[in-house]
């Protein structure tokens, strides 16, 4: 038993250190305060990938009482502590993003054109913002064919949890 809650102890005092590290890269004025708007980045910094509306609500969860546009490190890190425990907002694994992705290739080529990609981000689903599609297809569309072979994009995208 005893072995238990000491292994828990060191995983909570890993995780608390990982946090920290993440949320002083962004704390510019170390005043344990973080720009509201960085909080996602921190997140997904810590291996989390919230959909922008469970964003927005764990945001809600550690601003204050009367927004500031600061969140301050003693709320956000029992918060996202707790994130990491529970293993909360893991990443899509690689082969549900292939079938994903297969399921918009109905002819099977193995890519996608540029505005075939446009449509499926911006029109179905949670649509990507204007800044999210430029970013994805500065890193997804191969110049040459104005395409994204999308096996290539998943590898080059996903997460390695080791």
């Amino acid at each position: 038993m005893a072995d238990e809650k000491d292994r828990e102890e060191i995983i909570v005092a890993e995780f608390h250190k990982k946090i920290k590290e993440a949320f002083e890269v962004f704390d510019h004025e170390s005043n344990n305060t973080v720009d509201v708007r960085e909080i996602g980045t921190i997140i997904r910094s810590l291996g989390c990938c919230p959909t922008e509306g469970e964003l927005h609500d764990l945001i809600a969860e550690v601003e204050e009482e009367e927004p500031t546009g600061y969140i301050r490190f003693e709320k956000f890190l029992p918060v996202m502590t707790e994130i990491l425990l529970e293993r909360r907002y893991r990443p899509i694994p690689e082969d549900v993003l292939l079938r994903a992705f297969e399921v918009l290739d109905s002819a099977k080529r193995g890519f996608l054109t540029k505005d075939e990609l446009i449509k499926y981000m911006t029109e179905e689903g949670e649509p990507f913002s204007q800044e999210e599609m430029e970013e994805m297809l500065s890193a997804a569309i191969d110049p040459e064919s104005n395409s994204i072979h999308y096996k290539d994009y998943i590898t080059m995208m996903v997460i390695d949890e080791n």
